[in-house]
């Protein structure tokens, strides 16, 4: 390595570290804010001097904090669920099938991603009142239950299966639905594993949507129930930083188990065409 490359090198390193340190310290900030009581929320001290976990006792034990959590985990694994089965099922008879009208169908599934989701939002309302879902599961989940993406990210996978693993199946005497549950879907793990990780993700982060068909406080989710709960905590800024780190820990989580997945996902979704 000649010295240019080693500056190079280092001068990189020292990037990297200061765009790092820049974006991990709000997070930071964030969770040794937790920790502190009213009387150290204000002080310029990186570590609590006394750490406390009464913020969060306080935020469990005196608030919808916890219905909010349970609220926004069943939204995101229903939904998350949903879209797993259903995109797939649909990606995979795009792939696999040919039918009249196939190719106008999958533009047409595409085409919706290009429409703004706020000029849907009033159709999702009126759908939602005539229903009679407000204040309910339903309204929050329904319009993520499936999704254009994920379609089309299936459709793609399901592409490269080969179709002389079918065929055997078929052979074998397997049903379709068993060729699409036990043959294809096991091949497809990756898109599987990258779409549960954005939608669940996209989810639990959802703000706009469950804050419009949800009047009760008792159904709001994490991020509506978190906003609502900063105007009644006015000021109480401990508290408000220990509601925001509780509610990253299952995004930790889940990065934590499924990075090789996350990165991979991001790569393949990119390539594959």
């Amino acid at each position: 390595m000649t010295r240019t490359d080693k500056r190079l090198t280092i001068f990189a390193y020292v990037v990297l570290s200061i765009i790092a340190i820049t974006t991990i310290f709000p997070f930071f900030w964030m969770v040794s804010s937790s920790f502190k009581d009213a009387s150290q929320i204000y002080d310029m001290k990186l570590l609590p001097s006394s750490p406390t976990l009464d913020n969060y006792k306080n935020i469990f034990e005196f608030s919808l904090f916890p219905r909010w959590f349970l609220n926004s985990f069943i939204v995101a694994a229903c939904t998350t669920l949903s879209v797993l089965f259903f995109d797939s099922l649909v990606g995979y008879t795009l792939a696999k099938y040919e039918f009249p009208g196939k190719k106008i169908l999958f533009t047409m599934i595409l085409s919706t991603l290009m429409i703004p989701t706020e000029m849907l939002v009033i159709p999702w309302y009126m759908m939602s009142k005539n229903f009679g879902w407000l204040d309910s599961y339903w309204s929050i989940m329904f319009p993520g239950m499936i999704s254009a993406f994920g379609i089309f990210l299936m459709k793609q996978f399901m592409t490269t299966v080969p179709d002389e693993l079918m065929d055997a199946a078929r052979i074998d005497g397997l049903s379709e639905f068993r060729i699409y549950w036990s043959i294809v879907l096991p091949l497809v793990k990756p898109a599987l594993a990258t779409l549960a990780i954005f939608n669940f993700i996209g989810n639990w982060n959802a703000f706009m949507w469950p804050l419009i068909v949800s009047s009760n406080s008792e159904m709001y989710t994490l991020p509506v129930g978190l906003a609502y709960f900063s105007s009644e905590a006015s000021f109480q800024w401990e508290q408000i930083m220990t509601g925001a780190t509780v509610s990253m820990i299952p995004l930790i989580i889940v990065f934590l188990i499924f990075q090789k997945q996350i990165i991979k996902g991001i790569a393949l979704s990119g390539l594959k065409g």
